[in-house]
């Protein structure tokens, strides 16, 4: 775990290996990812030329089941970055109880720099470079930052025609035409709905003396910020990569998504006179929200978002991760040792990839379920895993980021445990 990022994102692993007694065989195969592959993949561009851009894909472990992890398009995506996200996720999937391993994908690439033509020629080239890499029982793709149910479908598609056969399970979150299951688009949303529902009575608040804040805009952030809306939070402060708005009476969220689907920016908000006049609104930077005073901060954007530069700064009494990593190792223990809670996103933000399951399940068996049916299932799940991490950090008196991991790692541990040990041999 030489990389900067991984080795910071392995730095909770550390902490709750001192509460677990897995073997070391456990520990050692967990050490480093199982495969990875990098892919140049050629585009022609509308204009004739040849441009050619880097692509990854990790496996990070495949103990509990085949890989699952996102594709994420981003002019910052590295090696480095993909490995952290397919560890990230292999602890993820075990403290969900998923039958999957830890994977992740990307593409370094500006999307917004491309046209919708050019985007599908890279998105079939991904697949084109890594078709030997990944399949339904082997690797399986998800949306991630900047890509979505369109491309998923290009990537599905792709895959059957190099394959010669249909193959739905080897992609997640696709059009619903295309086998995708109903409440994908907002499962890490709502996951995350259900997972702050489970913990905020138990610091004895109420929804409407909540106060939330919520950097990142994007599906994820805009999503929950208006399902906390409706569920009578208030939402203050709420932003996008351009910057963002408050208000300490609250915003009208469902207004603010609106404009911002039209405009494809917050700052549309507070520049519109009929959205304007719901509220005063004031402009603020995405490093100004995170320090605001409020109940509920809401970190729904990239990672590493709160440093050690910052963390003394956060005034939130209470974090959750809807991001990914967007809390460094470091900046952690800082806040840790201020009294905040975090809820770190293997919990939090873990709703997507429970749906991706669901969604793998149907295309298994040819059987599709209603919304309803969708909903009720992650939220069963939610709350069951929520109420585990919540009694494991009271019981051995960790932080709610330790206690995930623990439970994690007693998952992947029995896993890697029944192939054999060294205890095993060693005995017989």
């Amino acid at each position: 775990m030489a990389d900067s990022l991984l080795s910071d994102a392995a730095q909770p692993l550390e902490r709750a290996l001192k509460h677990t007694s897995i073997s070391e065989d456990a520990i050692e195969s967990l050490k480093f990812p199982k495969a990875s592959l990098t892919v140049s993949i050629p585009v022609r561009m509308d204009n004739g030329s040849l441009k050619m851009f880097q692509g990854y894909r990790v496996r990070y472990d495949d103990t509990r089941g085949p890989g699952k992890g996102g594709v994420r398009y981003h002019p910052n995506v590295s090696l480095d970055e993909v490995q952290s996200l397919a560890f990230w996720m292999t602890f993820k999937c075990a403290a969900l109880s998923l039958p999957f391993g830890g994977a992740k994908g990307g593409i370094t690439v500006n999307p917004k720099a491309l046209s919708r033509l050019e985007l599908e020629r890279l998105s079939r080239g991904y697949i084109d470079a890594i078709a030997d890499f990944i399949g339904p029982d082997v690797d399986i793709l998800a949306p991630d930052v900047y890509t979505n149910s369109m491309i998923m479908g290009w990537m599905m598609d792709q895959y059957s025609i190099i394959k010669r056969q249909i193959s739905p399970g080897v992609v997640t979150g696709k059009p619903i035409t295309m086998g995708g299951s109903l409440g994908r688009d907002a499962a890490t949303a709502r996951g995350a709905f259900f997972a702050i529902e489970t913990i905020l009575p138990k610091f004895d608040r109420v929804p409407q003396s909540t106060t939330v804040a919520v950097q990142g805009f994007g599906n994820a952030g805009a999503t929950l910020a208006e399902l906390l809306h409706r569920s009578g939070y208030k939402v203050v402060a709420v932003s996008d990569s351009q910057g963002g708005i408050y208000s300490k009476n609250g915003l009208d969220i469902p207004s603010i998504r609106q404009v911002k689907d039209a405009t494809r920016g917050i700052k549309a908000v507070y520049c519109d006179s009929s959205v304007c006049s719901i509220a005063d609104h004031q402009v603020l930077t995405n490093a100004e929200l995170l320090t605001l005073d409020v109940d509920v901060l809401i970190p729904a954007a990239l990672e590493k978002q709160i440093t050690e530069a910052n963390a003394k700064d956060i005034n939130a009494k209470l974090i959750f991760e809807v991001a990914n990593g967007p809390i460094t190792s470091t900046a952690d223990l800082i806040l840790e040792q201020r009294g905040i809670y975090v809820f770190p996103d293997i919990l939090i933000n873990a709703g997507g990839v429970t749906v991706s399951y669901f969604e793998w399940v149907q295309n298994r068996n040819g059987m599709y379920w209603t919304l309803s049916e969708v909903n009720q299932s992650l939220q069963r799940k939610m709350i069951e895993e929520t109420e585990q991490v919540w009694a494991i950090a009271h019981n051995l008196s960790v932080s709610m980021r330790t206690a995930a991991y623990i439970h994690a790692l007693n998952r992947l541990g029995e896993a890697i445990d029944a192939k054999g040990t060294r205890a095993y041999y060693n005995t017989h």
